[in-house]
């Protein structure tokens, strides 16, 4: 798995997780606020970005090889970890089966509630997969994302580099994700993001997140869909630079 790590060798460190069908470019504004008092860490996830030689397997799988990652490049120094979407459950998962790598976490815009008829989207899913080659096809859904002019051509890229079988495995843990019992037990900070205008699914997922770990933060973003920091990254930097230093 492909990742970069800048900032600071000896500050905090901070993992940036990035949503599917993006990559870690998606936090290229976040990245450069955190630099000056942090060690951050962006990988590709497996069969994204460049990452994509690697398909997505499970979200088990890249969970051990996010704590791999921790323990090979911050030894003994616990990770503020932020997620978006699909790296959203990816963070709520570390949090809770590695809870001695993970001091804080930002959850953002995070899928809670297993959906039915799964199967049947993922057929769908492998029908349309093809489409994500064409650049009319990527343009449509990077609307979705809010997906901002200077980066699309990135999305594009990213896009037409994802297989069918990352695809299958990302959305299919995606659609069946249920939060882990050790997220009640994660004893760190926690903020966890919605945006007013995403669809009930994700407001009552936020709902769960925070109302199964007893102190957590819940943060509902007026005008915002889905994609909170691809919109409104000064906003969204500022948010976390206020929510860390605040520790």
């Amino acid at each position: 798995m492909f990742s970069t790590r800048s900032g600071l060798d000896d500050a905090a460190p901070v993992l940036l997780l990035h949503g599917g069908g993006v990559a870690g470019w998606m936090w290229d504004s976040l990245r450069g606020t955190l630099e000056p008092c942090h060690a951050v860490l962006v990988p590709d996830l497996p069969g994204h970005g460049r990452s994509a030689g690697e398909s997505y397997v499970s979200h088990a799988e890249t969970v051990a090889a996010l704590s791999q990652l921790l323990v090979a490049t911050v030894p003994g120094r616990p990770a503020t970890v932020i997620g978006f979407s699909l790296g959203a459950q990816l963070a709520i998962r570390l949090a809770s089966e590695h809870p001695e790598l993970v001091s804080q976490v930002i959850v953002v815009s995070a899928q809670a509630q297993a959906m039915p008829f799964t199967n049947v989207t993922l057929r769908a899913l492998g029908v349309a997969a093809p489409l994500a080659r064409r650049r009319w096809f990527a343009k449509l859904q990077a609307r979705e994302l809010f997906i901002p002019p200077h980066l699309m051509a990135e999305y594009i890229r990213t896009s037409a580099g994802i297989t069918k079988a990352t695809l299958s495995a990302a959305v299919g843990d995606n659609l069946r994700f249920e939060l882990p019992a050790g997220w009640s037990a994660f004893r760190g900070r926690a903020l966890v993001m919605v945006g007013r205008r995403e669809r009930r699914l994700m407001r009552d997922s936020a709902d769960a997140i925070h109302a199964a770990l007893p102190g957590s933060e819940r943060s509902i973003i007026d005008g915002c869909g889905h994609g909170i920091p691809l919109p409104r990254p000064e906003w969204f930097d500022d948010r976390v630079l206020h929510w860390l230093s605040a520790a």
